[in-house]
């Protein structure tokens, strides 16, 4: 089962039922998404899930609309029911269904905002597995509903992001916030779990990744510094170096693998990694101005 269906499980078998506000706000939610379309002076609303089609059934008869009927088509549950003409917080516009201002009076309470939330994600939610990638969005029938929600989460201090109709998140923080949110706990713990997972992999990578860089970057610089050293020899120039000059550059040509500290150590007089970096500038400069009289 995806991530996706085993929040909506989880969601639908909230046992919140008995308070008749609570369940006229999660209906409402459902009701204001693009999954619930008018035919003939009927809602009708498909999901692929037995869970959430019960949910939707169960909300339908605690608002006291019974007439209503459920098919099965392939791998979809379809539910009809006459257009809820008792829940007075929305209107019926162009075959869609629009919430009004007196939504603003009802829905009062951040309880009921939960569950307008939770009824949306229901009816038109999705949560992409974030073992691969973090994604959730909501997708609403017309701009109206979709700013009240995203009016709501913003109240509740939940950042989502606003596509035409659609609210969405990437960010994994917010996405568990939101499931929170709206009452989905087990999704929670298993959400962050995976995130925590993810985020110290993605930590060992960048570790690994920049020492692999360092290690490149040092073993280039060294090739580069035996090049120079081999040139001056082939050239017959190497005794015109100081003898300091000269010692680092046997230990590097003996030791091309190790850093400029550890090279540092191995001199009769040991510095640290700036005099060692100043006699290399030096072996460079000599070849390169060796290079160029030879041009």
């Amino acid at each position: 089962m995806s991530f996706s269906k085993n929040i909506k499980q989880e969601l639908s078998k909230l046992s919140n039922l008995a308070n008749k506000d609570i369940v006229k706000a999660e209906l409402i939610g459902y009701l204001i998404t693009n999954n619930v379309k008018i035919q003939n002076s009927k809602i009708r609303f498909s999901t692929e899930s037995e869970y959430n089609i019960n949910r939707f059934a169960k909300l339908l008869s605690n608002t006291d609309i019974d007439n209503y009927e459920i098919n099965i088509q392939g791998k979809n549950f379809f539910i009809e029911a006459n257009l809820p003409l008792n829940i007075k917080e929305i209107d019926s516009i162009n075959s869609t269904l629009v919430l009004n201002s007196k939504m603003d009076e009802f829905c009062n309470q951040e309880v009921l905002e939960r569950a307008v939330v939770r009824g949306s994600f229901l009816g038109g939610g999705s949560c992409n597995n974030p073992e691969r990638v973090y994604h959730l969005e909501i997708n609403y029938n017309n701009n109206i509903n979709t700013l009240y929600v995203d009016k709501v989460l913003e109240k509740n201090n939940i950042k989502i992001k606003q596509l035409n109709n659609t609210l969405y998140m990437k960010e994994g923080e917010e996405i568990s916030k939101l499931l929170a949110f709206m009452g989905a706990s087990a999704a929670v713990l298993k959400f962050e779990e995976i995130r925590v997972i993810r985020d110290m992999r993605n930590n060992v990578n960048r570790l690994v990744n920049c020492e692999t860089a360092n290690i490149n970057k040092t073993i280039n610089a060294a090739l580069k510094q035996i090049e120079d050293i081999k040139y001056i020899k082939k050239m017959k120039k190497f005794s015109e170096l100081p003898p300091n000059v000269q010692e680092l550059a046997e230990l590097r040509v003996e030791n091309p693998e190790i850093s400029l500290v550890e090279l540092g150590k191995l001199l009769s007089n040991p510095v640290g990694k700036s005099g060692v970096n100043y006699r290399l500038k030096v072996i460079s400069n000599f070849a390169e101005e060796l290079r160029e009289s030879c041009d």
